[in-house]
């Protein structure tokens, strides 16, 4: 069984509709935003997807508003549209540069938070104790919605904090979440990976680590029960990103296609080589 095949035996096929937003994040935007659909489609044939499947889903993707289809011909080209353009920077800013903040010793809680107020508040990694209550651990007064009364607390001690936080956000639940991810991809760092299955095996990797790191609030590490898996995770997503990227990139480069022909240089280097 090849690298790419055991490790889709182990997290299960993802839906191709998500996969090519990851697609689109990962490998096309930062090679000027625009992707042929052959080259799509040569891409997602390592994961079995069929031609008349791809079709589907770049159709709903085109009416959500995820991406954005030009013909040439008889080609379609897909850069990204309204949607697509407003929720990737916030997004690859949490996959590539997600890390655990400092923190000052106190929570921010809003009482009596509405449903809007709830809703941005929990796009900010805020949890919710319980009815109208919402906490956080960043942020200053001043910044929060004024709809709401902030108080700034401090717990009594460690014990008191990260119960606080068990309560508040799916702690256990994202640290199984990491540890599943690690048990998936973790072999692939012994493995003989062919050149073929670079870039295809780090879509499927960023694919598995937005699913997780969209989902977690980034708490302060005073508040996550040690070791956090989550660490451990990380650590294997950049050094295997990293084994990856140069036939990845190097597929790329001979058979991405845009209307101008081939797909130019990558825009950024490693996206986590700095962080």
């Amino acid at each position: 069984m090849s690298p790419l095949s055991a490790t889709l035996a182990r997290t299960g096929p993802p839906r191709i509709a998500s996969l090519i937003v990851t697609v689109w994040g990962d490998a096309v935007a930062p090679r000027g935003g625009s992707l042929w659909l052959g080259s799509l489609q040569a891409i997602l044939d390592h994961f079995g997807c069929t031609p008349g499947q791809v079709r589907t889903a770049m159709s709903r993707l085109a009416e959500e508003g995820w991406l954005a289809r030009q013909r040439l011909g008889r080609n379609s080209f897909y850069r990204l549209g309204p949607r697509g353009e407003q929720a990737f920077g916030a997004a690859a800013s949490r996959i590539y540069a997600g890390v655990q903040p400092g923190w000052d010793g106190c929570f921010r809680v809003l009482v009596g938070a509405d449903d809007a107020i709830r809703e941005a508040l929990a796009s900010r990694g805020f949890g919710q104790l319980g009815p109208g209550l919402m906490v956080g651990t960043q942020g200053q007064p001043e910044e929060l919605p004024r709809t709401a009364p902030v108080l700034v607390a401090r717990p009594r001690d460690e014990v008191d904090a990260r119960r606080i936080a068990a309560d508040a956000w799916p702690v256990e639940a994202l640290a199984e979440g990491y540890r599943r991810f690690d048990a998936a991809f973790a072999p692939l760092a012994e493995a003989e990976i062919p050149p073929v299955e670079a870039l295809p095996l780090r879509l499927l990797l960023v694919h598995e680590w937005r699913r997780i790191v969209l989902r977690d609030p980034l708490l302060p590490a005073e508040l996550l029960p040690a070791p956090w898996p989550g660490t451990a995770a990380r650590s294997l997503v950049v050094a295997l990103y990293r084994r990856l990227s140069p036939d990845a990139e190097a597929w790329l480069d001979r058979e991405g296609r845009n209307e101008e022909g081939a797909l130019p240089r990558r825009l950024t280097g490693d996206r986590f080589a700095d962080r």
